[in-house]
C-alpha cells in the first residue's frame, strides 16, 4: 500500500480522535456521564460501536470505552480482539476514525447540532427495511455513498443522474470547495429526497457515518449478526452489501482516514483525483481504491469496482427511465397535463385477448394528443392493454396490470398513482419540453410487459383512449372484470390449493429466511400474494418463488405440513427443522427485516400488540418497532414475536392456532384506522363485532398498566381466554 495513503490515514485519524476525546470530555463535563446519548428510530444504540464492539452506547459515560478503544486501534493495538493487521495498520486507523465519527454524531444529535438543517443525518431503522426490500427485489442495486462535490453545478446534475439511471441510491455527504452536492442539484431543479434515490446526509465529511452505519445496520438487521461478532460483520459487509464510495475532489488527510474505515467495511473507494490506487485486499472483493479522473466513465468505473450488476432498460422514450424515478413527484405547478384524479374520468386495464387478432407492438392514441391540450389542462383517460401468449392465463391479468402503476411511473417527469378505475397521471412540462407524449405511455408498458412477463405474453397491444365517450363507454366492463378478479381471489383459502410458494429474494440479504406465501398470508413484505408468487413461477421456472406441496397435513390447527417443513428445512440450509402457519408462539414464520409489522406476544394481557414500522413511538411493552424487530428478523424463529404484512391481520388464517384477531390488544393509531373496515368485518364474523373499539392504540395506553386498565375497562374477548402462556 502506498506510504502516502498510510500516513494520511493515519494523520486523518489522530486529528479526528483528538477532537473526538475533546469533544467527550467537555460533554461529560457540561451535561454529565448520566446524559442520554442516542440516534432517533434505531434499535441498535451506536450502530457501528454496537456491531464491532458489543458495546451499547446509553449515555455520555458509555463513549469512555469506545474511546479507549479507538485508541488502540489508531496506535494499531488490539482492541479486545477488534483488530485488522491488513495495510500497515491503515484500516485500524479507519476502523478507529469511524469510532470517533459516529460518537460525534451522536453528540451532535444531543447537543441539537445534528442533522444540520435541510439535510437527513441519520437514517432511520424503518427506512433501511423499507429500502432492504427494494435491494432483494432488484430495484435498487447498489448504494452510492459520495463524498464531496464536482467542479460545477451541470457535472454534479449529470453525475447524480447518471447514478440514478443505475437504480443507485445517493447518499451524500461532505463538500468541496464550498460546494455541495445538494445545493448543486437545486440550482439545477433537480428534486431531492428518499423518493428519487438522493439522501443528502450533511455538509461535513464526516456526515458519511451515517452511510456507514446504515451499512453496519444492514449486517444486523438482515443478516442475522449479533453485537460484537465484528469478523462475522464485515464479512457480510464484503460480500453482501452493494456499495461503493466516490470521493469528488482532491481528499484531505481526514477524508483519507475515513476512506480506510470504508474499506475495512469491504466498500470500495473511487476517487476523480489521481490518488495512488490499491489493488484487491483481504476485506474487499476487488480493488480497494481506484481512481477515475474522466467523469463520463466515473459511473461504470464505480460499478465495475464494487462489481454490481445493472440491468439497463433501453426503453425509445425522449426520458430518463430509471427506477430512481418511480416516487418523484409532479408538483401542480411542474405540471402539463393532468390525467385522472379529480381531473378527469381514467382506468387502466389489461385483458387477455386472442393471440391471432393482437398485433403485438401496435400503439394507438385514440383522442386528443399532449400537443392538443394547452399548459395545465387535463383529458379523461383509458389505458387499454391487451395481451396474448400460449403461457398466459386470465388469472395473470391483475398481476400484470398492477405493475402499470411502477412501469410508468420510472418515467422521469412521469407521476402515476392509484390503480384500476382510481388512477391518476400526471405528466411535467419538462417531459412534455422533451418531447414526451401520450402515445409514449403505451411504449413503455409495452416493452416493460415483454421485459418482466416475457415467459407468458408474447404479445401486447396498447389503446389509448382520451375521448370522454370511449372512456364512459368501457369502464363498466373493466369494473365488471375488476369485480370478478377480487371474487375469484376472496374464494381462495390455504385449503383450496395443494400447493403453497416459496419466496426467497430476501436471501440475498438473509440467507437462512425462507418466505411461505399462501392464499391466505402474503409475503411478510406486503409486496408479494399466493397468485404473484404463482405467477413469479411461471415467469421465471429457476427464480425465488418456488411451488412449495403441501403434503402430509402434521396439524391441521397450527398449519403443519409435512412437505413445508422438509422445504424449509432444505432452503434454510437446516436451521429451521419445523413451522406453523397459524402461530406466533409454536415454530412461528421467520423473518428477514422486510416485514410491514410484528406481532408480539404481551404475556400480562396473554394477548398480541402489532406495531407497523411507520410506527415510531413506543409501545407497551416498552419497545419501538426497532427494538422489537431485534427479535425478529435474520431469519431466526423467536417464539411469541412475528413479522408479517399489513393485510395478513385481516385473514381468516391470522394467528389463527392461538385465537387468531381476538387476541389482538394493542397497535398503533393508524394502522388500526387504516385497517379499520377490514378489520369490523372479521370481527363481526368471529362474532365480537365491537372488537375494532376494544383494541388500544397510543393514544389510550402506552404501557402494561393502563393496557390492563383499558382491557378490563372494555371487557376485552382475551380475557376470557386461555391462556397463552
Amino acid at each position: 500500500m502506498s506510504e502516502l495513503v498510510v500516513n494520511l490515514a493515519k494523520s486523518g485519524a489522530k486529528k479526528i480522535f483528538d477532537e473526538t476525546k475533546t469533544a467527550v470530555e467537555n460533554f461529560i463535563k457540561q451535561k454529565g456521564a448520566s446524559s442520554k446519548i442516542e440516534f432517533p428510530a434505531t434499535a441498535f444504540y451506536l450502530p457501528i460501536i454496537y456491531g464491532l464492539l458489543g458495546y451499547e452506547v446509553k449515555t455520555a459515560g458509555d463513549l469512555l470505552l469506545p474511546i479507549e478503544k479507538a485508541k488502540k486501534l489508531l496506535e494499531n493495538e488490539n482492541a479486545g480482539g477488534l483488530w485488522l493487521p491488513q495495510l500497515d495498520g491503515a484500516l485500524n486507523a479507519g476502523i478507529s476514525t469511524l469510532i470517533c465519527e459516529e460518537i460525534l454524531a451522536a453528540i451532535g444529535y444531543s447537543e441539537g447540532t445534528e442533522p444540520e438543517k435541510g439535510y437527513n443525518g441519520f437514517i432511520p431503522d424503518n427506512v433501511l427495511r423499507s429500502l432492504g426490500v427494494q435491494l432483494v427485489d432488484g430495484r435498487i442495486s447498489g448504494i452510492a455513498a459520495v463524498i464531496g462535490a464536482s467542479p460545477d453545478d451541470k457535472t454534479t446534475a449529470g453525475l447524480i443522474s447518471e447514478l440514478q439511471s443505475k437504480n443507485l441510491v445517493i447518499l451524500s455527504s461532505g463538500s468541496t470547495n464550498g460546494q455541495n452536492i445538494k445545493t448543486q442539484l437545486e440550482r439545477e431543479n433537480a428534486e431531492i429526497g428518499l423518493q428519487t434515490y438522493i439522501v443528502p446526509l450533511g455538509t461535513k465529511t464526516g456526515s458519511v457515518i451515517y452511510a456507514l452505519n446504515f451499512a453496519m445496520r444492514a449486517a444486523l438487521t438482515f443478516g442475522g449478526k449479533k453485537k460484537g461478532e465484528w469478523q462475522e460483520i464485515l464479512d457480510y459487509l464484503r460480500k453482501r452489501v452493494p456499495a461503493f464510495a466516490l470521493v469528488l475532489g482532491a481528499p484531505d488527510d481526514k477524508t483519507v482516514a475515513l476512506g480506510a474505515g470504508a474499506i475495512a467495511f469491504g466498500i470500495p473507494v473511487i476517487a476523480d483525483t489521481d490518488v495512488p490506487e490499491i489493488g484487491k485486499t483481504d476485506v474487499t472483493v476487488y480493488e480497494a481504491l481506484v481512481k477515475e479522473t474522466d467523469y463520463k466513465k466515473i459511473v461504470p468505473k464505480c460499478l465495475e469496482t464494487r462489481g454490481i450488476k445493472v440491468k439497463i432498460l433501453n426503453i425509445p422514450v425522449p426520458v430518463a427511465y430509471s427506477a430512481a424515478f418511480e416516487g418523484e413527484r409532479v408538483r401542480r405547478q411542474q405540471t402539463y397535463l393532468e390525467l385522472g384524479g379529480r381531473a378527469s374520468t381514467a382506468f387502466e386495464y389489461v385483458t387477455l385477448g386472442d393471440i391471432e387478432e393482437i398485433i403485438d407492438g401496435k400503439i394507438e392514441v385514440i383522442g386528443p394528443e399532449i400537443d392538443d391540450i394547452k399548459e395545465g389542462g387535463s383529458l379523461p383517460l383509458a389505458i387499454f392493454i391487451e395481451v396474448a401468449g400460449r403461457k398466459m392465463q386470465k388469472e395473470f391479468e391483475s398481476i400484470v396490470e398492477r405493475q402499470i402503476h411502477t412501469f410508468l411511473n420510472e418515467a422521469q417527469g412521469v407521476m402515476h398513482t392509484g390503480q384500476r378505475d382510481l388512477m391518476w397521471l400526471r405528466i411535467s412540462k419538462d417531459a412534455k419540453s422533451k418531447g414526451f407524449k401520450l402515445k409514449h405511455l403505451g411504449t413503455i408498458v409495452h416493452a416493460r410487459i415483454h421485459e418482466v412477463f416475457g415467459t407468458i405474453v408474447d404479445k401486447v397491444q396498447v389503446k389509448i383512449y382520451t375521448n370522454e365517450e370511449d372512456v364512459k363507454r368501457l369502464l363498466p366492463a373493466a369494473r365488471a372484470s375488476y369485480k370478478s378478479r377480487d371474487d375469484r381471489m376472496g374464494e381462495m383459502t390455504d385449503e383450496s390449493v395443494d400447493t403453497f410458494y416459496s419466496c426467497l429474494l430476501c436471501q440475498s440479504f438473509a440467507p437462512n429466511h425462507v418466505c411461505i406465501v399462501k392464499p391466505e398470508r402474503p409475503g411478510l413484505c406486503g409486496g408479494y400474494n399466493w397468485l404473484d408468487c404463482k405467477t413469479s413461477f411461471e415467469v421465471n421456472p429457476t427464480g425465488p418463488n418456488q411451488p412449495v406441496k403441501k403434503g402430509k397435513v402434521l396439524d391441521e390447527k397450527y398449519g403443519e405440513w409435512e412437505s413445508v417443513n422438509e422445504f424449509v428445512k432444505e432452503k434454510s440450509h437446516s436451521t429451521i427443522e419445523r413451522f406453523h402457519g397459524y402461530s406466533i408462539m409454536t415454530f412461528p414464520e421467520t423473518s428477514c427485516g422486510c416485514f410491514e409489522c410484528i406481532g408480539a406476544i404481551v404475556p400480562e394481557a396473554s394477548g398480541f400488540m402489532v406495531v407497523n414500522r411507520e410506527y415510531m413511538g413506543m409501545t407497551p411493552l416498552g419497545m419501538t418497532f426497532s427494538t422489537l424487530a431485534g427479535s425478529v428478523g435474520g431469519g431466526v424463529q423467536t417464539p411469541g414475536f412475528m413479522g408479517f404484512g399489513r393485510l395478513y391481520i385481516t385473514s381468516k388464517k391470522f394467528i389463527k392456532a392461538d385465537g387468531g384477531l381476538k387476541r389482538i390488544v394493542w397497535m398503533p393509531k393508524e394502522l388500526k384506522e387504516a385497517l379499520a373496515d377490514k378489520i369490523k368485518v372479521r370481527a363481526a364474523e368471529e362474532g365480537v363485532p365491537d372488537l375494532f373499539d376494544k383494541i388500544a392504540d397510543e393514544t389510550i395506553a402506552s404501557d402494561t398498566e393502563k393496557l390492563l386498565e383499558f382491557l378490563q375497562k372494555v371487557n376485552h374477548p382475551v380475557l376470557t381466554m386461555d391462556p397463552l402462556m
